[in-house]
């Protein structure tokens, strides 16, 4: 398994800048009311240290009191109402920037070569969409704007704390070489531990996916213990992973606490020392204190914020690198100009070869040109090697050597959209998607008419059981939806291919979750509606073989046998057993 690629923090940088260049505006007046609660927020100490220096000469007044603690009170009541703003100014700018990157990295996900995807696994794609969009999120929607409450009212208090008296700001810079080489230290070493943190969880969730798909394999051959094996060395990867990236928060944050201590106590002793040679008033003293104890709480707010941005910053890093085109994860060299490719020039595949480990070849040298709108079926003992072949024909998989060409130009060297329009893959694989039927079935031609929806639908012998339904074609379905079997399931997906009307299909027991009789149905009225279209069918019931133009054997990794079905059957080669044998069973069957 190859891993996806990882964006560098450069190109994290920039495309951070980029997205917050989008929202101008927004981001003024956010930060706008920041700065206008951090400057409230300064009002308190000034006032508190006035009033000292008023009852240090014996002149206050009961009113001054009064007077001071209303201001006081009118300047927190700003403070908190600026505040709330500020925090709704920022989310919303967050959940635009948030909104933003999701649409983007859809974009980014199925721009994907499909043989890119084979080679690196789910589990890591998957982690992206989950894991990292979450914790994207948290940093997006808390993080950023905790940050830029943090760094403007620390600016603010600061330069507070110099107009109060410039020798009372000295002694915070005491604790400025222990921050910054503390944080130096922590931000050289952060992102890589957190990006190994999330490949770590990325081969867990790959692992956990492939044993529960696969449990009936894994128990079939007894490889259970193999990979409980390979589930605790996961776990322990992302053990030591996070164990790391711990260690390094446990070094750092105690630091930061020391930071936060030293200053007040300097201020004190420094200020002291001051107010007894008579360079300041007490009134100064007491309200550079109370400025340096309030930098505490968005010192404290920032560098405990950091930390989370650590994590959204490694996240995002991964989630720009899913199709970065300057830095792919498997070398795959693009076609300079596929537009040449017409619509007409047919699928080839000349001596192919493919193997999934090296040294274990699942095909060997296969040749297979269909002609346009020519039907083809593939048929073979299974793990012969026909699916593999058909993925390689849609252009999912990239051959180990030789071609599968279109028009001349390799199948994977062609943009998604391209390869789409021209090439589809239909496997007994499918899903449903939460919406209504019709959102299900004109999925690839959004702008299909419901004439045409319906078209398909009936194309399939969907149109019966669509119409039964609550709401017809409008019927909500998917998770929590309406429920659709298995069935119905295939038949929406075996619609969505009539609408898309692509050049050239590839079915891989596109009808196997359909009884044998709705599938033979089916399979006639799919004929007559994608009539003039090359398909590919790899079937295992041999009548889907009968109906076509040509068979391809395949054998062992090779094709055995080529030709039409009666041909076949009059050479009495491998297809003619397989024919006889088929026609045993369905009789039996057929009997009972």
């Amino acid at each position: 398994m190859t891993a996806l690629p990882v964006a560098d923090r450069a190109e994290v940088r920039r495309y951070a800048r980029v997205l917050v260049r989008r929202h101008p505006r927004m981001l003024a007046g956010a930060l706008a009311l920041h700065v206008g609660a951090a400057v409230a927020g300064l009002a308190a100490p000034r006032l508190l240290g006035g009033l000292v220096e008023t009852l240090t000469t014996g002149t206050a007044a009961v009113a001054a009191v009064d007077r001071t603690a209303l201001a006081i009170a009118g300047f927190l009541v700003l403070q908190a109402v600026l505040a709330r703003y500020a925090h709704v100014a920022s989310a919303r700018l967050g959940e635009r920037v948030l909104a933003a990157l999701r649409e983007e990295f859809i974009g980014r996900v199925l721009s994907i070569p499909l043989s890119t995807v084979e080679k690196a696994g789910t589990g890591d794609l998957l982690t992206r969409t989950s894991h990292d969009v979450a914790v994207l999120s948290k940093s997006v929607r808390f993080a950023v704007p905790e940050t830029l409450i943090a760094i403007s009212t620390a600016t603010f208090i600061f330069g507070a704390l110099l107009l109060v008296g410039p020798v009372l700001a000295v002694p915070c810079l005491i604790v400025v070489p222990l921050l910054w080489a503390g944080t130096r230290w922590y931000l050289r070493r952060a992102p890589d531990g957190y990006l190994a943190e999330s490949a770590a969880y990325s081969r867990i969730t790959d692992g956990l996916s492939e044993t529960v798909d696969g449990a009936r394999t894994v128990e079939a051959l007894r490889r259970q213990e193999h990979r409980r094996r390979r589930t605790d060395a996961d776990i322990a990867r992302q053990y030591a992973a996070e164990r790391y990236t711990l260690w390094l928060r446990t070094v750092w944050f105690p630091l930061i606490e020391i930071s936060y201590v030293v200053p007040v106590a300097a201020t004190l002793a420094v200020g002291g020392w001051c107010y007894l040679r008579g360079w300041v008033t007490l009134g100064q003293v007491t309200a550079a204190v109370l400025y340096v104890q309030m930098l505490a709480a968005p010192l404290d707010r920032l560098l405990n914020w950091l930390d989370e941005l650590q994590l959204g910053a490694a996240s995002l890093a991964r989630l720009l690198g899913v199709a970065q085109p300057d830095r792919p994860a498997i070398a795959v060299p693009r076609a300079p100009a596929p537009d040449g490719v017409r619509a007409a020039d047919p699928v080839a595949a000349v001596d192919v070869h493919f193997s999934y480990v090296d040294g274990r070849e699942v095909l060997r040298g296969v040749t297979l040109v269909p002609q346009p709108g020519e039907r083809i079926a593939i048929v073979g003992p299974s793990g012969a090697g026909k699916s593999t072949l058909g993925r390689l024909l849609a252009g999912v998989l990239r051959p180990t050597a030789g071609s599968v060409t279109a028009g001349g130009v390799p199948l994977t060297d062609l943009a998604p959209d391209q390869l789409r329009g021209r090439v589809a893959l239909v496997t007994q694989e499918h899903h449903v998607f939460i919406g209504t039927v019709r959102d299900n079935v004109a999925l690839v031609r959004p702008d299909a008419s419901d004439a045409e929806v319906r078209a398909a639908l009936a194309a399939v012998d969907a149109l019966d059981w669509v119409s039964a339904l609550p709401d017809g074609a409008a019927t909500v379905v998917g998770a929590g939806g309406h429920p659709v079997g298995p069935d119905q399931a295939q038949q929406l997906a075996l619609a969505r291919l009539v609408l898309a009307d692509p050049q050239t299909l590839v079915l891989d027991e596109a009808t196997s979750l359909i009884d044998p009789r709705t599938a033979r149905r089916t399979e006639r009225s799919l004929a007559a509606v994608l009539h003039g279209r090359t398909v590919i069918a790899i079937a295992h019931r041999l009548y889907s073989a009968h109906d076509a133009d040509r068979i391809a054997v395949v054998e062992d990794g090779l094709i055995t046998e080529f030709g039409s079905h009666d041909e076949l059957v009059a050479a009495d080669g491998p297809y003619a057993v397989l024919w006889r044998t088929w026609q045993g069973v369905g009789s039996a069957q057929a009997v009972g």
